[in-house]
């Protein structure tokens, strides 16, 4: 076994222990004695510190031409590119995922970083016409001050490089806070970022507990924005307290997503799509495929051909290249699936394959639980309507494209949505009534691109988007701008007409 990584916070350009001296650790999901890492267990005073460094340097960084910051952060792609095999290797030890998905999680946040550092060259105000003469009026876009990124466990490259990258574009500090059970990918991420050569303060990482470190950050009165992506019910928490306090905050939360298989369908590519988005990542993704809506013309034959390709999918560690699923997060969640599978049973779902926490040979080692397919599903059961976020598909029939419609957005949830037809009026159709931040045609739920916004409706969130030149209004404020040069007192909206 390996020795532990010791983590450490970043704060003010130092690595340093939480002033407690408390720690906790990190696992290797699929060898659960394995320790990967060690970290601080950081308190309100450790939060403290960090924001205090961050507000310090605030004041110089803002000024620092936005060509500038992006160049900072065009390097860390440069630095990510350079070290994306340890980093996947480690975010597949960490978090389990088989590592042709961790490349991905690594190449996601190349991809955002240099697709930020584009923007410093943009990041584009208007200017427009006065209604006065010899004046002249514009906008311009003003970063916001010290931002929280509170990010989850299941990309750990991906979704702080979301945040921070056109955060720190925009002229904003950061800190990170990231899941305790990806403590070692947060550090050498940081690690990243600091090789980088951001001036100290701007770059920040606390570890701790989410109900500890978190919870201090979002209430931090000098804390001016929260992007918070995690839980619906965690999410309500960050909300409330920052409408409290008057922070900025962008929530991205949960989803139930749905895939509909229409009976003009391209069957086996709506197959490959249907076993990607739901056992992709062991389903730990908010935009996984739980729901599988089917046409009862082709639901027999769709059911038996999913049911086969699902008996072959391999559970194992992520850093065996023969592996398909890999291994749930942590106990907690590996319990949360499990006890679902009772509710399913409870409410006359049909266990069709798997249903069980998988404890043959050395997948007892680790917290591995059966892909699983769950037929005879209405949709007012709770396995239809609530996030299991495991390797669990429901089987809704329908009988006609509307009622699939229907039943789609019939959710708490609007995140991802997918619709296989060969019928362009029922594509366009569905674009325009599925409720919905993301929709596919004749793809996965999965798969979102950095140039696109990303993020959800309803219960998912609350009207920001991330990526995509959307995340410059979460991480910027808008000013307008008014030069008067007709030397006279104007005065607008006064009627001066004879």
């Amino acid at each position: 076994m390996e020795t532990p990584l010791s983590c450490r916070n970043y704060i003010d350009g130092q690595w340093l222990s939480a002033a407690a001296g408390n720690t906790l650790q990190s696992r290797n999901p699929a060898l659960v004695d394995e320790i990967v890492a060690t970290f601080p267990r950081s308190q309100a005073d450790d939060v403290d510190t960090a924001v205090a460094a961050a507000g310090k340097a605030y004041r110089s960084w803002r000024k620092v031409p936005a060509p500038a910051r992006a160049e900072y952060v065009f390097r860390v792609g440069e630095l990510l590119l350079q070290h994306k095999e340890e980093l996947a290797q480690l975010v597949s030890q960490e978090m389990g995922k088989p590592l042709t998905e961790a490349r991905g999680d690594v190449q996601e946040g190349i991809d955002c970083a240099f697709y930020s550092a584009g923007e410093g060259r943009r990041l584009f105000g208007q200017t427009t016409p006065s209604e006065m003469p010899n004046k002249f009026a514009m906008t311009v876009r003003m970063p916001i001050g010290v931002c929280a990124l509170i990010t989850p466990w299941n990309f750990p490259m991906a979704i702080p490089c979301w945040k921070a990258m056109p955060a720190l574009v925009c002229g904003n500090t950061v800190i990170l806070k990231p899941a305790e059970d990806t403590s070692a990918c947060a550090t050498k991420l940081i690690e990243i970022f600091a090789a980088a050569g951001f001036p100290p303060g701007v770059v920040n990482l606390v570890h701790g507990m989410g109900e500890e470190a978190g919870k201090a950050l979002v209430e931090h009165p000098d804390v001016d924005l929260v992007s918070f992506t995690g839980s619906s019910e965690t999410g309500a928490f960050v909300g409330a307290t920052c409408g409290r306090t008057h922070k900025r905050v962008c929530l991205e939360m949960g989803g139930k997503n749905a895939q509909v298989v229409m009976e003009d369908a391209d069957l086996e590519l709506a197959l490959d799509g249907a076993v990607w988005g739901a056992f992709g990542t062991t389903g730990q993704r908010c935009t996984a495929t739980s729901r599988l809506i089917l046409h009862r013309d082709i639901k027999e034959k769709f059911t038996a051909m999913l049911h086969e390709r699902t008996s072959k999918l391999r559970l194992g560690a992520g850093t065996d290249p023969d592996t398909d699923i890999g291994p749930i997060i942590n106990e907690k969640q590996l319990q949360r699936v499990n006890e679902y599978m009772n509710i399913a049973r409870e409410e006359g779902a049909k266990v069709l394959i798997g249903g069980e926490i998988a404890s043959e040979d050395s997948l007892k080692n680790g917290y591995f639980f059966q892909p699983t397919i769950l037929d005879d599903v209405t949709p007012q059961m709770r396995v239809a309507r609530e996030e299991i976020f495991g390797p669990v598909v429901v089987l809704i029939e329908v009988s006609s494209f509307e009622e699939a419609i229907a039943i789609l957005n019939d959710t708490n949830y609007g995140l991802s949505s997918s619709v296989y037809t060969r019928d362009i009026n029922r594509a366009f159709t569905a674009m325009r009534d599925i409720e919905a931040g993301i929709t596919y045609i004749n793809g996965p739920t999965i798969g979102a691109e950095v140039h696109l916004p990303f993020g959800g409706v309803k219960q998912t969130g609350n009207g920001h988007r991330e990526a995509g030149t959307t995340a410059l209004d979460v991480f910027t404020e808008w000013k307008s701008v008014y030069v008067d040069f007709s030397g006279n007192l104007q005065r607008a909206q006064i009627d001066n007409r004879s």
